[in-house]
């Protein structure tokens, strides 16, 4: 396909959106007006994500070097305007836990945030890490890496802490029951600093409140993250990875807000989901972001969101790797804004060149450019007005439409008046198409143009694009 560039430096802060807090909007002064504020244009964010790009991961060790900028590359001819930055909190990464997508063998994962200076061996044969000081190598890449990104375009989420590896598997998988808190900077046998987390030869509580030791160790490393990246102002946090208890969640959330309100500017902090927490506790968390996840009841077909907060909806957390391109314009027509946990060139796990993800990778794109061409601030999920259930509308102004599998459909249009611009958009391809215009008063009935599903794009004729 060609290629695409966002064509400038992403812009922000960005706040949750005044109007619209299904979105982020790229920041404005607080001193400014409520009239300046209200105009503000909603930010869609969306895009591809990927276990390495922030440290490399292989089965070499050192582990070969990510090509980081091959992958911004990537994200850039697609259109993608997103991206989670992967932390990862064991020295390893069994991939015999992850099933059918692993590799049957191990990848070692470098670098950490912590220098390993000794004296005495970890667990893998090399210098115990010293938790009380932070690698500058670790800080001066992730430094690097946002910045890089932000001069594309491109948002960053900074992931602090990894979850998955010592809540979901670390037992009761194909790998060897403990494998992930061996490898742990955090184990008693793996650092200078007689850190006690807990816990047995399994695993321990790393992720719980009720330990000051291991909090302040977690807090300066989080703090030394805000250092690092505060500046730049395409960057969100993210707590952790499918892990963390509440309570812990919630002081990480709180402990970033309020290192950042003494920094010059101030950036968004998520909780993503499957991991200890469920949807109402990550509702009710003093995070701008979260990520519904499949124990939710968020799959192929997500319920439409309420806009309590911005909602980043990742395959990660409902199928690990899966998707299609319908699950992406199901997720934008229902006010969430879709990612992809990308297995890009299937070098850490699944197969190189699955032709499955491509259509996901190009919808993702398609609905980045529609989205910035409709008044997306003003539009909010109304799945009561179209027959497909699929629809985002400021009702008698503006209505976008997703009809599946080739099927018409209605559309309710008693809040227009007047007569209505039609537009029919490929959502394989962004290409569109004009309609015959339609009267406005009654629910009005749509074909596409083919067997193909399509989305309808339905505007007042007084309106501007």
């Amino acid at each position: 396909m060609a290629a695409e560039q966002n064509g400038r430096e992403a812009a922000g802060p960005l706040r949750v959106h005044p109007t619209n807090p299904r979105y982020f909007t790229a920041g404005y002064p607080p001193e400014r007006s409520e009239a300046f504020r209200v105009r503000q244009r909603a930010v869609f964010l969306t895009g591809s994500h990927t276990w390495p790009n922030l440290v490399d991961m292989g089965r070499s060790d050192p582990p070969e070097a990510f090509d980081f900028d091959g992958y911004l590359g990537f994200l850039e001819r697609y259109g993608h305007n997103f991206i989670r930055l992967w932390a990862w909190d064991s020295v390893v990464w069994d991939t015999r836990a992850n099933g059918g997508l692993g590799k049957e063998y191990v990848h070692h994962v470098a670098p950490q945030p912590w220098v390993r200076t000794g004296p005495g061996t970890a667990l893998d044969g090399k210098p115990r890490f010293d938790l009380k000081v932070l690698n500058p190598d670790y800080f001066s890449r992730l430094r690097s890496r946002v910045r890089a990104a932000g001069e594309r375009g491109i948002y960053v989420s900074v992931m602090l802490f990894e979850g998955w590896g010592l809540h979901h598997a670390n037992r009761g998988r194909e790998a060897p029951a403990g494998w992930a808190w061996r490898g742990h900077p955090f184990h008693p046998a793996n650092n200078v600093n007689d850190v006690d987390v807990g816990g047995d030869e399994i695993g321990a509580a790393v992720h719980r409140l009720g330990n000051p030791e291991v909090q302040a160790i977690q807090a300066d490393y989080s703090r030394k993250v805000v250092d690092t990246v505060n500046v730049r102002d395409n960057v969100l946090y993210e707590v952790i990875n499918e892990g963390g208890e509440k309570e812990w969640d919630w002081w990480v959330v709180r402990t970033l807000h309020e290192y950042e309100s003494t920094r010059a500017k101030q950036h968004p902090v998520g909780i993503t989901g499957h991991g200890a927490e469920r949807l109402e506790s990550m509702r009710a968390s003093p995070a701008e972001w979260i990520s519904p996840g499949g124990i939710d009841g968020y799959g192929d077909d997500p319920p439409a969101w309420d806009g309590r907060k911005v909602s980043l909806l990742d395959t990660d957390h409902i199928w690990g790797c899966g998707g299609n391109p319908g699950w992406v314009w199901r997720s934008f027509l229902r006010g969430h804004n879709p990612i992809f946990m990308d297995p890009y060139d299937g070098a850490v796990l699944g197969t190189p060149g699955d032709p499955r993800w491509e259509p996901i990778r190009q919808a993702m794109g398609v609905a980045r450019r529609l989205a910035d061409r409709v008044d997306l601030a003003a539009l909010e999920p109304r799945d009561d007005l179209a027959s497909s259930g699929y629809c985002l509308a400021e009702p008698g102004r503006e209505y976008l439409v997703y009809l599946p599998d080739g099927r018409g459909g209605t559309v309710d249009l008693s809040a227009a008046t007047g007569t209505l611009r039609v537009e029919w958009v490929d959502p394989r391809t962004g290409a569109s198409r004009p309609g015959d215009a339609v009267d406005g008063g009654a629910t009005r009935a749509f074909s596409g143009p083919d067997a193909s599903d399509w989305l309808l794009r339905l505007t007042a004729a007084s309106g501007t694009e």
